[in-house]
């Protein structure tokens, strides 16, 4: 995963507070001052940015579902060539990346999507369906005796198992970054394993 070196927009702080007061308190138990306190602006001076708390929301929700598929497909461009194990890896090490850096945005997810107009709502579900379907194309080249409902219904739970990252503990409380992913990615490999016994 790229490193990024500038420094966040105004707008991506914005977000990335919304996004951990959200999954903080929940999308009504915030305010749009506290989001503003939250980044050092007025309440109102966020609308120069957003037209509101809904508009936040369905940013923070399609915007992760297409960052997540843009980046799977990004790492299968550039794994031309690679032996579908290691395009498999890959992929997981990309969901790691969010799952342990973007833990906020599950719990978001989990919570608060049914508020989402339906339109976004709908943009959301397509964007994952995409995702998903990376994923069952990489796992059947890696596992071919695997059908393809057994394929889908692995993935899903293997994005089950790393999402699970915001009920392990405060990010303090993990046994480091690395540690963590590692167990992760062991996990997530031996689960497709089994799915494929």
């Amino acid at each position: 995963m790229a490193i990024r070196t500038d420094a966040p927009t105004r707008r991506e702080q914005i977000l990335k507070e919304a996004a951990r007061l959200f999954a903080e308190r929940g999308f009504h138990g915030v305010g749009v001052d506290e989001i503003g306190a939250a980044v050092g602006i007025s309440g109102p001076g966020l609308y120069r940015h957003f037209a509101g708390k809904d508009a936040m929301l369905a940013e923070l929700l399609v915007g992760i579902s297409g960052r997540l598929l843009t980046g799977a497909k990004r790492r299968l461009q550039e794994s031309d060539g690679t032996p579908a194990e290691g395009v498999l890896d890959s992929l997981i090490e990309g969901h790691i990346d969010f799952a342990l850096d973007d833990r906020p945005l599950i719990t978001l997810h989990d919570r608060e999507l049914d508020r989402l107009r339906d339109s976004d709502r709908k943009l959301v579900r397509q964007l994952q369906r995409q995702y998903v379907e990376l994923w069952v194309q990489v796992l059947r080249e890696v596992y071919p005796a695997i059908a393809e409902p057994a394929a889908r219904s692995a993935v899903h739970s293997v994005f089950g198992l790393l999402n699970s990252t915001p009920h392990l503990g405060r990010p303090g409380s993990l046994p480091g970054r690395g540690t963590t992913a590692q167990l992760l990615h062991r996990m997530a490999r031996g689960a497709f394993a089994a799915a494929a016994a």
